[in-house]
């Protein structure tokens, strides 16, 4: 059980794919304007992950090395596209909101950076929870970011008016150069969390 906390935390905190190793930061720079759209297009790449993560790992036996890139994109663009085929049927708006992003998972640095860093070389179960923490790391990202630029644009959280009438809502946070505000003030928050955390472990 702590091996598996070890690795939720790592995927959450100390090595956050998105604050400490600064990579799938496209779709959280394009999907963070409303907070119910990076809802979304996280758990879509929480599930990819998880599961790619795992039919890598069970696969690694017997997938050739010269072929190991192709079969994990593979296995990535088969989870997506049942991730694309659910959200058409079922949530089509927001289908249409994400758009391209969603058929943009399959490149996600993210879920091949798991794949090649983790499940490769780790026991399926244990690359389910290292691809799900990832996820779920990247998701926190999201709604931070997205709930931020929600409140300052739009005055809302989830849809839900949040700030009193005669709220001036701040355009640039609509915009997408608004998530370039954002998201280093994060990183830089977390940085310099995580930093002082191990200088007083040190100490």
């Amino acid at each position: 059980m702590n091996k598996y906390k070890k690795i939720i935390k790592s995927g959450i905190i100390t090595d956050n794919p998105v604050l400490i190793q600064v990579i799938g930061i496209c779709s959280a720079l394009a999907v963070t304007n409303l907070a119910l759209n990076s809802l979304i297009m996280g758990l879509a790449l929480t599930f990819t992950t998880a599961l790619s993560s795992f039919f890598i790992s069970l696969l690694k036996d017997i997938t050739p090395k010269h072929i190991r890139m192709v079969v994990q994109v593979f296995i990535i663009s088969f989870f997506v596209i049942i991730v694309d085929i659910f959200l058409k049927a079922y949530m089509p708006s927001m289908s249409k909101t994400l758009g391209p992003y969603v058929g943009l998972i399959i490149t996600n640095c993210i879920i091949m950076g798991r794949a090649e860093a983790y499940a490769i070389s780790n026991p399926p179960l244990n690359s389910l929870v290292d691809g799900f923490a990832a996820g779920i790391g990247y998701t926190l990202v999201l709604l931070a970011v997205s709930i931020i630029r929600e409140i300052l644009g739009f005055g809302s959280i989830f849809g839900f008016r949040i700030m009193p009438e005669g709220f001036v809502p701040w355009t640039l946070m609509v915009m997408p150069p608004g998530a370039f505000f954002i998201l280093p003030i994060i990183m830089w928050i977390v940085y310099n969390l995580v930093n002082k955390k191990e200088e007083v472990k040190k100490q």
